[in-house]
């Protein structure tokens, strides 16, 4: 399994998203809604257009079972709104072209965010960079760890640090300033 790493440069961000944008809405909605909410890939998938009409997304997990409940935040609704309201009822947001209604599955996702990756020159990406961006901006924006563990389910500060890839550069860093 390889290691996804989070997009911590704001200018490949706004690439990604002007590159995503430039080729599908439905794609930049997806990446949108993936770095501004925190949630995993399996559960934005499932989403449909009403569970994003609200202030909140109130789901069940995928992976852990549990009850969440998340505030969709402005700036973002303004972007999610106009095209949710391009669907059907009962469609799901990032509907597949394929058939049915139904969602992408996991695999599309990810090509579609490696494909835009690479056009903005970044690697060690995948499905759940989103879900760690997310984290590293919110962490840096914060600095609040117990809030973002709380947010990501985490159950200790330590693993939320390393999920969101405070690493060794991070450190580097850190140690550059360091003065007795």
């Amino acid at each position: 399994m390889n290691v996804v790493q989070p997009i911590r440069d704001p200018v490949k961000i706004e690439k990604m998203k002007n590159y995503l944008k430039s080729k599908s809405e439905r794609n930049y909605i997806l990446f949108m809604l993936g770095i501004s909410v925190g949630l995993r890939i399996s559960d934005i998938l499932k989403l449909k257009k009403e569970d994003i009409l609200r202030s909140h997304i109130d789901i069940k997990e995928t992976k852990t079972k549990k009850n969440k409940r998340v505030k969709i935040p402005g700036y973002i609704k303004k972007e999610i709104i106009p095209y949710a309201k391009t669907l059907a009822d009962g469609d799901y947001l990032i509907k597949s072209r394929q058939g049915a209604n139904r969602p992408i599955d996991r695999s599309t996702a990810y090509r579609i965010l490696r494909d835009a990756a690479k056009h903005v020159g970044l690697t060690d990406i995948g499905t759940h960079t989103l879900r760690k961006t997310f984290g590293y901006h919110f962490y840096m924006q914060t600095k609040n760890v117990a809030l973002l563990q709380e947010l990501l389910n985490h159950s200790r500060p330590d693993i939320t640090l390393r999920y969101i890839g405070i690493n060794q550069d991070t450190l580097d860093k850190a140690m550059d300033k360091f003065r007795i």
